[in-house]
């Protein structure tokens, strides 16, 4: 499925491009939000990829993995997402607050 390896790769993408920012940043609270979201990016990935799989090869140990990898995916991005929500206000004060400054 095209449309799967798109989202993938544009998930990698997305990763790729926040955990740079997340090595970039000197803020604490910032890091741990940038943090979060590409561990959102990353369960994607992971996630969309056992989905591709299961178009891919029509073997019993393919279900099997792919099964793993959706539900491990699926689960890190919930907890990303979660872990995102929880930073969103620290870094919102941390942000007004370099501003005043």
């Amino acid at each position: 499925m095209p449309i799967i390896v798109f989202f993938i790769m544009i998930c990698l993408a997305f990763y790729l491009y926040y955990k740079t920012k997340y090595f970039r940043s000197n803020r604490p609270a910032e890091k741990q939000w940038l943090g979060a979201k590409s561990s959102i990016m990353l369960g994607l990935f992971v996630g969309l990829f056992g989905i591709n799989q299961l178009f891919l090869f029509d073997t019993t140990v393919t279900y099997i993995v792919a099964a793993i990898f959706i539900v491990l995916g699926f689960l890190s991005a919930f907890n990303g997402f979660k872990a995102y929500r929880f930073y969103l206000p620290y870094v919102e004060k941390e942000a007004k607050d370099l501003l005043e400054n």
